[in-house]
C-alpha cells in the first residue's frame, strides 16, 4: 500500500516540519477587534475535558426515516386488520392482501414525496402537513380502487377491512408525523437542523458570497464569522456584517471547539497557490469544504456543482461518515459492542482474576487519548504495567523485555486481550469497532509528538477511533517509536477513512483474529 490510496490529500502525506496547531481552545476578542485564540498546551495536561460537540441532524436521515416509517405503518396496519377481520387465510394474505398492501406502501412513498412531505418545512408545520397527508392518503386509496377494478379484484377484497385498514393508517400516520413535527421542532430550538458554515476569506469574494448566502433560499444556514491569513487593509474588521474571527491557523482550533458543518473558500479560482496553503491545513478537519463558484468566469453544466441554495461551489472534501454513513457506523458499533461484551463475558471476569492475583493494583487502566475531532477521551484498558510503574501519558513506550510489564500483562499486550474493556467504550460512543487506533496524547515516535513528525497526523482524528483497524490487520499493530512506523500506520488510517464500508468493516473484523494470532509487533 502506498499513499496514493489515500485520495485527495494536499501533497500526499509526508513527514512534517511542524505541528499544525490541531489540538482544541478557547477563544477571546482581543483589543484590536478580533478573536484572539487561547491555546491549550498540546498534550491537554491540566485542562478540564471540553464537552463534546453535539452533531447537526441530517435532514436526509429525517426524511428517510419518516419514509420509513410511513411504508412500516401502511403495511403492519393493513397486516393486523386481516388477521383481526378475516382470520388466518395463508393463500389470500399471500395472494391478494400482501400485493394490495405493498403497492400501497409504494404509493405512499411517491405520493407523499409529490406532496412535499419529506420536506423539513412541511414536517414543522402541522396543520399543512395534516392535511397533505389526508390529501395524499386519500389518492393513494383511489388509485388502490381504480387498479382493484381493472384487475378485477374488488370481489376478493373485504370492504369493511379496505375502509379500517384506511382509517387506522390515517390516525398512525398523523400521530407518528405529530411527534416527529414536536422532535423537528426541538432540534430547531437546539440549533442542530442549522448548517453552521465558516467563510474563508474577508475580501471582496467574501462579501459577496455573504450576501448571496443571505438573500439563498436556504434557511437552515447560520454563518459563524470570517478567517483570513491577510492583516492589512484588504481584510477588514467585518465582512459584510460578520465578525472577522482570525487566520486560518485559528480557525482549525476554532473547529475543534465549536461544530462546524460546512467551510467555504471565498477565494478566486487565480488564487490556486493560496488555496492550496490553506488546504493543507484545512484537510485534517472533519468538516465538508467547498470553494466558492459564485464569480468563476467559466460556467460550468450544473452537474459540476454543489449548491447551497441556489449559490454554486466546487466540492473539495466531503465530511467522512456523514448522514446515512454515519447512522449505519453507530448502529454497527452499539449491536457489536453489546453482542462481543455478552460473548466475552467470562473471559473478561477470568482476566480480571488473573490480574488481581499476578500483581497489586487496579484491574483497569485508564488513559486519556485523543478521539474524533482531537477530543481527549478516556480509554479503558487492563492493566498491563507494575502499578507504580504505570504511564498514563504514554511519554515511554512499552518495547520488547520491558520490566515495566507483568507477567499477565506481557501475554495480554501480545493476544491484544488487555484491549478488551474498549468495547465499554464504544458502548458510550466515544470509540468504534473499526478505526484509526487513539494514540496516547504524548506518545513520540523517537524524541518527537506524533504530530511533529507527519504531516496531517491529526487527519486521522475525523472519524472517531477503534479497536482495531486496516493498520493493524496489514502489520502496524505494536511500537511505534520510528518515523517509519508511524507514518505507514497513518497512512493505512487515511486509506481506511477515505474508503470506507460496512463491507471493509467486516473484513477487518473478520481478519483481526489472525493478526492476533501471528502477534507480530506487539509487547
Amino acid at each position: 500500500m502506498n499513499a496514493e490510496g489515500n485520495g485527495m490529500q494536499p501533497g500526499g502525506l509526508h513527514a512534517a516540519p511542524t505541528d499544525m496547531a490541531a489540538n482544541g481552545g478557547e477563544y477571546r476578542r482581543g483589543d484590536d477587534g478580533r478573536r484572539e485564540g487561547q491555546i491549550h498546551d498540546a498534550a491537554g495536561l491540566g485542562e478540564e475535558r471540553r464537552s463534546p460537540i453535539v452533531p447537526m441532524v441530517s435532514p436526509s436521515v429525517i426524511a428517510g426515516s419518516i419514509r420509513i416509517s410511513d411504508a412500516f405503518l401502511v403495511g403492519i396496519t393493513g397486516i393486523v386488520l386481516f388477521h383481526g377481520h378475516l382470520g388466518n387465510d395463508v393463500s389470500l394474505l399471500r395472494f391478494v392482501y400482501y400485493p394490495t398492501i405493498m403497492c400501497g406502501a409504494g404509493l405512499v412513498a411517491v405520493y407523499f414525496q409529490i406532496g412535499g412531505l419529506y420536506s423539513i418545512p412541511i414536517l414543522q408545520r402541522p396543520a399543512l402537513q395534516a392535511s397533505r397527508v389526508i390529501a395524499a392518503w386519500s389518492a393513494v386509496a383511489v388509485t388502490l380502487i381504480v387498479l382493484g377494478f381493472l384487475l378485477k379484484m374488488g370481489d376478493q377484497i373485504s370492504r369493511i377491512w379496505f375502509v379500517g385498514w384506511y382509517a387506522a393508517a390515517l390516525i398512525s400516520l398523523l400521530v407518528m408525523r405529530t411527534a416527529a413535527t414536536g422532535l423537528i421542532r426541538h432540534w430547531i430550538g437546539n440549533g442542530r437542523l442549522e448548517r453552521r458554515v465558516v467563510i474563508v476569506g474577508g475580501g471582496e469574494h467574501g462579501r459577496h458570497l455573504i450576501e448571496a448566502l443571505k438573500a439563498s433560499a436556504e434557511s437552515d444556514i447560520k454563518i459563524c464569522g470570517v478567517f483570513d491569513d491577510r492583516r492589512d487593509e484588504r481584510v477588514p474588521q467585518d465582512v459584510a456584517g460578520y465578525p472577522m474571527l482570525g487566520t486560518v491557523d485559528e480557525l482549525v482550533r476554532f473547529a475543534r471547539s465549536n461544530r462546524i458543518d460546512l467551510l467555504v473558500m471565498a477565494l478566486p479560482l487565480s488564487a490556486e497557490r493560496r488555496v492550496l496553503e490553506m488546504m493543507r491545513k484545512l484537510w485534517v478537519l472533519p468538516v465538508d469544504i467547498r470553494l466558492s463558484a459564485l464569480d468563476a468566469p467559466l460556467r460550468m453544466t450544473s452537474t459540476t456543482y454543489s449548491y447551497v441554495g441556489n449559490v454554486p461551489f466546487f466540492n473539495l472534501y466531503d465530511k467522512p461518515l456523514s448522514d446515512w454513513d454515519y447512522v449505519v457506523k453507530t448502529v454497527e458499533d452499539r449491536l457489536l459492542a453489546a453482542i462481543f461484551l455478552t460473548v466475552l463475558s467470562p473471559l473478561l471476569f477470568l482476566i480480571a482474576v488473573a490480574i488481581k492475583l499476578d500483581s497489586k493494583g487496579p484491574v483497569f487502566f485508564k488513559q486519556r487519548r485523543y478521539g474524533f475531532n482531537n477530543e481527549l477521551i478516556e480509554v479503558y484498558k487492563f492493566r498491563t504495567l507494575k502499578h507504580d510503574q504505570s504511564d498514563a501519558n504514554a511519554e515511554r513506550l512499552v518495547t520488547a523485555n520491558d520490566d515495566r510489564v507483568t507477567r499477565v500483562g506481557r501475554f495480554l499486550r501480545r493476544s491484544s486481550f488487555d484491549e478488551l474493556p474498549q468495547f465499554i467504550t464504544v458502548l458510550k460512543g466515544d470509540m468504534s469497532i473499526v478505526g484509526p487506533r487513539p494514540h496516547a496524547i504524548l506518545a513520540k515516535a523517537g524524541d518527537e509528538l506524533y504530530g511533529d513528525v507527519v504531516d496531517g497526523y491529526f487527519a486521522r482524528h475525523r472519524v472517531k477511533p477503534g479497536i482495531t483497524g486496516w493498520a493493524q490487520v496489514n502489520g502496524w499493530r505494536g511500537e511505534t517509536d520510528t518515523r517509519e512506523k508511524i507514518l505507514r500506520r497513518t497512512e493505512h488510517d487515511l486509506y481506511y477513512i477515505d474508503n470506507w464500508s460496512p463491507l471493509l468493516d467486516l473484513y477487518i473484523v473478520l481478519r483481526t483474529p489472525l493478526a492476533l494470532l501471528r502477534g507480530e509487533n506487539a509487547f
